[in-house]
């Protein structure tokens, strides 16, 4: 028997200018039944700031980043944040939090990008004593050490003044790689995956049982939250929806890193398309994005995607349904968001 899938409404991150009607696509998610809103943050726009404005007048929906990039904020500043965020959404905050990738983090943050997975660890592990208030916080790690050593000197432990609302609030994290799958559901409450693909379930769902099984993992598979930002055009004709999407997988699989690593790259490799993702990346950086854009296989796009007619999506959830993802993050108008809370809720 399948499971009944949850959705969410990803708002992102903004463009050039802040996004015309996101509250208000906000509301009608909620009003529709939708779990979770979302806001991102890439070198622009940032995530908590919009967060709390749209999410300021909705009562029930759940408000997640996705993500905040770790780099932006020591993991006190994120703490605050998230104890603040908290309080005003009366427990409905979610702290969605990513490394990002070295283009990122060493360009526009100024930060070093080495070990992500050790720094995610320790990241998680300050933040988490925060929200527990037992006591000052001191830690002692590679990357992050509380009180701060050498200085002036005068550095001292302390513990937050405001008391968390909730010591459980979860944290999901975005990850692509196995390893950092398996961290993920080692040390989190839920994992923000970006194009999923039900076919290759198995290997993701290897990844998170061994983070499951190792000691101290805080889930198991029966409460922990998988959700798969996927893109919903609902169309006539499918060919046409993925020529609205092969531009942004272009720049993802091309442009979204650096020749040597990109993440988002690797993820559709593992899908058995790596000669396809070289010759994208390779036009891609030649600036050749029109030619890059259409060499995106029609078969990848619907791989990690729901396009097409409405029959044809509501066929093709079924495989959603069977896979690990718990949750759908769209993208869409307001019609694209009734149109799914139909087929799914």
């Amino acid at each position: 028997m399948t499971k009944q899938l949850e959705l969410g409404f990803m708002i992102g991150y903004w463009g050039a200018n802040p996004p015309v009607g996101a509250a208000d696509l906000l509301f009608e998610a909620e009003r529709l039944g939708y779990s979770t809103a979302w806001t991102a943050e890439a070198y622009g726009s940032d995530a908590l700031t919009p967060l709390a404005w749209y999410g300021s007048q909705s009562t029930r929906i759940q408000l997640g980043t996705s993500i905040v990039q770790m780099s932006a904020r020591t993991p006190t500043a994120t703490a605050m944040a998230a104890i603040t965020m908290d309080h005003l959404t009366n427990g409905r905050f979610i702290l969605g939090l990513g490394a990002s990738g070295p283009q990122v983090v060493e360009g526009w943050y100024g930060q070093p990008y080495a070990k992500p997975l050790a720094r995610t660890r320790e990241y998680v592990e300050i933040i988490r004593t925060i929200l527990a208030r037992k006591e000052p916080v001191t830690y002692a790690g590679e990357h992050y050490t509380l009180p701060y050593p050498g200085g002036t000197g005068l550095g001292k432990a302390v513990r937050s003044i405001t008391h968390p609302l909730r010591e459980d609030l979860p944290i999901y994290l975005a990850s692509e790689g196995p390893k950092n799958v398996a961290l993920t559901a080692e040390i989190a409450d839920g994992w923000l995956a970006i194009y999923y693909s039900p076919k290759v379930d198995g290997f993701y769902r290897d990844a998170l049982s061994e983070g499951f099984a190792r000691p101290g993992a805080r889930r198991s598979f029966d409460d922990f939250t998988v959700a798969a930002t996927v893109p919903v055009i609902v169309h006539d004709n499918v060919e046409e929806a993925a020529d609205m999407l092969r531009p942004v997988l272009a720049l993802y699989i091309g442009g979204m890193g650096a020749r040597e690593v990109n993440f988002h790259a690797n993820v559709f490799g593992r899908m058995g398309y790596e000669a396809e993702t070289k010759e994208i990346q390779d036009l891609y950086l030649a600036g050749k994005k029109e030619e890059a854009a259409a060499k995106v296989p029609l078969s990848l796009i619907e791989e990690t995607t729901l396009i097409g007619p409405k029959e044809k999506i509501r066929d093709d959830l079924e495989m959603w349904r069977e896979s690990c993802v718990t949750q759908i993050l769209l993208y869409g108008d307001a019609t694209t968001l009734q149109t799914m809370a139909e087929l799914v809720l």
